[in-house]
């Protein structure tokens, strides 16, 4: 297991070009067993498309640790929903975190934090326990795709998270219709939400329902220009917002490099 990080963007290339032309069940599948990514987690948010990525690792190593951080502002059925799938996918290493009681009542005692400054809300109470729940392990596994947006057009299989671990997206080349045809072909159970206009699924104060024609994360922060909740970074720093065109391009090309 390398907790020896050394060179860690020749080993992102190496693997992305071991992997380049596998599936993506192939890449998880390698990506688990391979010595050269180590320990990895997945971390879910048990959201609208989560499923597919929990089915994959119930399949191929239904051991893997599964890392959920709970807000405590999550949707009721959010947490049902993940109760479901533990169960129904029979994932034996689900990881439950949550925020430091005593960072939350200091900086949120009553729980409005997010009413007016959703980046800090989102600090407290995802990517700070998000960071020491992954302190153990040599990289996680993500669900993003290159389709979800511009900053992740060029996502590789691999990257390097600042230097710091592995992150795999074993996903990235999907498309909309290859979930849907997954969770069909599958017979999956589907988030309750997104039957009620919820295709993309987060904390309950900061989420609304969308609209037909809307982009399917427009009901994410509504208003806002805030795009990601911070747990991904580019050039050293959490997305929370869309970027110029210009940084979008340039940050584009710093992923297709790593």
């Amino acid at each position: 297991m390398p907790r020896d990080l050394g060179d860690l963007d020749q080993r992102v290339a190496v693997l992305n070009g071991r992997y380049r032309h596998h599936s993506a069940t192939a890449v998880l599948e390698r990506a688990l067993h391979d010595p050269e990514v180590g320990r990895l987690a997945l971390v879910s948010s048990f959201g609208a498309e989560s499923v597919v990525l929990l089915h994959l690792v119930s399949v191929i190593a239904p051991h893997t640790p599964v890392i959920f951080v709970d807000t405590q502002m999550l949707f009721r059925e959010t947490l049902d929903y993940q109760r479901e799938l533990a169960d129904r996918l029979n994932l034996t290493d689900i990881r439950l975190i949550r925020a430091d009681r005593r960072d939350t009542d200091f900086e949120d005692p009553d729980g409005t934090l997010h009413q007016f400054d959703t980046d800090a809300c989102c600090a407290l109470r995802k990517v700070a326990p998000l960071e020491r729940a992954l302190a153990a392990f040599d990289g996680w596994i993500t669900g993003r795709k290159r389709f979800q947006a511009a900053t992740r057009a060029t996502l590789d299989f691999f990257e390097n998270e600042e230097g710091r671990r592995l992150k795999v997206n074993p996903l990235a080349h999907w498309g909309r219709e290859d979930l849907e045809d997954y969770i069909v072909n599958n017979r999956l159970p589907r988030h309750p939400l997104v039957a009620r206009g919820y295709p993309s699924i987060g904390c309950a104060p900061c989420t609304s329902p969308v609209k037909e024609g809307e982009d399917p994360r427009a009901g994410r922060w509504r208003g806002q220009a805030k795009v990601e909740c911070g747990i991904h970074f580019v050039d050293g720093r959490a997305v929370r917002g869309p970027l110029p065109a210009a940084e979008a391009e340039a940050a584009a090309l710093k992923e297709n490099v790593a």
